[in-house]
């Protein structure tokens, strides 16, 4: 069962959509009942959020003008150090986009932080290495931010997008999820001209404006796994060249070598599984499958299999010499 505290942030949410709810409408969106939805109401009017109400079977609630001044922020020493690490994870990841907000949100914490608090983060931050990554291209947070509020409030969109060949269009679709998926933002939503579900790589995202005009909840039975459907997208992009390749592994298996992402799979038993891998170049799908670790048969295309070959002799061929010298 959800906690009580995930439960009120929940409530929050919905509260902040500028919709007004019926108690029903809240209960079942939450799976609880009326009145427990009464009584999580009530313990955020007693943490200082303003909830208004009407009365009678057709009122509601909303979160009223006053619900704009938000109560002080109270942190134990263990939420606080908790805050502060995934602020420094945030500045270093580039998960929000640009790290100028997060940091100044970081510094502005540190300031406030009890000396034995403070003391804990010096320690972690003397031992803890970050690793240096491969820049990804960032997301403007400001448009991050319009299109989660966009899937919160239910609004129509329109985008202005560019595709991966660098073809600009604009789209307008209904907003209904953002999924993070190997170090980047992807929107689910419905394109509404073409009445299909899509995908849409937040960075790609020039510019978004509302319609004005509000969708009915997305969470309908058409609506997608939204994490299988960015799964799925991305394991169907489009690659210059393929190479086939047997795996001595059952399929389970297979997958963890061969994350889904990347490979399509045909089981060939308890202890064979075909794979097949896209790549932008020979050279990298070589690469690709000599870090695997596995005996694996190539099995298409033939200049895979002889590059793959190549690298393995130039590998053997050194390691010989080496130790026909006696080097250690």
């Amino acid at each position: 069962m959800i906690s009580s505290s995930a439960r009120l942030l929940d409530l929050l949410a919905l509260l902040s959509s500028g919709v007004q709810w019926t108690s029903t409408e809240l209960a079942n969106r939450m799976n609880v009942d009326a009145r427990t939805i009464r009584r999580d109401v009530g313990r955020l009017r007693d943490l200082g959020y303003v909830v208004e109400s009407d009365p009678g079977p057709w009122g509601g609630y909303r979160l009223g003008s006053g619900g704009q001044q938000v109560p002080p922020l109270v942190l134990d020493d263990e939420e606080a150090l908790a805050v502060a690490v995934s602020l420094r994870e945030a500045a270093g990841t580039g998960v929000l986009g640009g790290d100028q907000a997060v940091l100044s949100a970081l510094f502005k914490l540190r300031r406030v932080l009890p000396v034995r608090v403070a003391d804990r983060l010096r320690f972690m931050d003397t031992v803890i290495v970050h690793s240096s990554e491969a820049v990804e291209q960032q997301i403007d947070p400001d448009i991050l931010l319009r299109l989660a509020t966009a899937c919160r409030r239910f609004e129509r969109l329109v985008l202005s997008y560019r595709s991966h060949d660098g073809v600009h269009s604009v789209r307008e679709v209904d907003a209904y999820r953002l999924v993070r998926r190997n170090r980047r933002w992807y929107l689910v939503a419905k394109d509404v001209a073409k009445g299909v579900w899509r995908t849409f790589r937040a960075d790609r995202v020039l510019d978004t404006r509302t319609t004005g005009s509000r969708t009915e909840p997305l969470d309908a039975l058409d609506a997608p796994d939204a994490e299988a459907f960015v799964a799925e997208g991305i394991s169907s992009v489009v690659y210059p060249i393929y190479t086939t390749v047997r795996l001595p592994l059952p399929v389970e298996r297979a997958q963890e070598v061969v994350p889904p992402t990347i490979g399509t799979y045909t089981s060939e038993g308890s202890d064979s599984t075909i794979v097949v891998i896209g790549g932008n170049d020979t050279d990298m799908l070589v690469t690709y499958l000599l870090g695997l670790g596995v005996a694996l048969e190539v099995l298409s295309p033939r200049d895979v299999r002889e590059s793959l070959l190549g690298r393995m002799r130039d590998l053997i061929a050194v390691n010989t010499r080496q130790n026909e010298a006696g080097t250690a």
